[in-house]
């Protein structure tokens, strides 16, 4: 399958190498901005251009790995011959490349992707297709680099990255507000950070709702009042903390 790289962030350097580890064809890769075409095509072994160079048309597959936003320009310079193109956004519909192209899809990586790190981890990818032949296509290249991979409409896409930003980049946030606590408060969060370490492992492997412990799982109200009033001075984390605390009262 030969393939062409649409990106140059975190998203295309990370399927590009996972694309070299798989034996797959990069014949191209392709950025607004030169230089960074040129440090991934490097990187990939490949070629290069930026949107008004030569783009490669006879590829099998297109992936236009660019965020959100990037995805609403114009993108009628892309002379593909009506090849198969997918872009890779979460929050996006496929029927945005349809001016593209006639065969479109999309390959969702549901995973946070950094290009520096060393190791690839595991990858699910959700997919869709506007018809069945592109969908077979996106299917057959999703499985060779993940073991992990599901067919998602645009719905039901959405609310998975609603879901994966909750668990994600919320949970992040909280574990962020915590540790400006400690630095504030002159209390050692790296003491924390086995803690953390075993919740995540524990949701592994169990739903998080039986696994959940602590002061609002017991109904402690003493407790609560009791954190709630050393964070009398951090009223962000504290009106987070008596939101969450609440629900798990009331969610049992």
């Amino acid at each position: 399958m030969n393939v062409v790289i649409i990106g140059s962030g975190n998203v295309a350097s990370v399927l590009g190498r996972m694309m070299q580890q798989h034996q797959i064809n990069i014949l191209q890769v392709v950025s607004r901005d030169i230089k960074n075409a040129q440090l991934l095509a490097d990187k990939l072994k490949t070629t290069y251009c930026d949107f008004t160079g030569n783009i490669e048309s006879n590829a099998d597959l297109y992936i236009m790995a660019l965020s959100d936003k990037a995805l609403y320009a114009d993108f009628s310079f892309l002379k593909i011959n009506n090849k198969p193109i997918v872009h890779t956004a979460a929050s996006v519909s496929k029927n945005i490349l349809q001016k593209i192209s006639d065969n479109y899809g999309v390959l969702y990586p549901l995973q946070t992707l950094h290009k520096n790190n060393k190791e690839t981890p595991l990858i699910p990818f959700l997919i869709d297709g506007n018809n069945e032949v592109t969908l077979s296509l996106i299917r057959s290249f999703a499985k060779i680099i993940s073991e992990k991979v599901e067919v998602a409409d645009d719905e039901t896409r959405l609310k998975l990255h609603v879901a994966a930003v909750i668990v994600n980049n919320l949970s992040n946030h909280l574990l962020s507000l915590t540790e400006s606590f400690c630095k504030k408060e002159h209390v050692n969060f790296e003491l924390l950070k086995p803690l953390i370490e075993e919740t995540f492992n524990r949701i592994l492997h169990a739903s998080p709702s039986e696994v959940q412990t602590g002061p609002a799982k017991r109904k402690d109200q003493e407790t609560i009042d009791k954190h709630i009033s050393i964070l009398n001075n951090h009223t962000e984390l504290q009106q987070v903390y008596k939101m969450l605390s609440e629900s798990i009262v009331n969610n049992q």
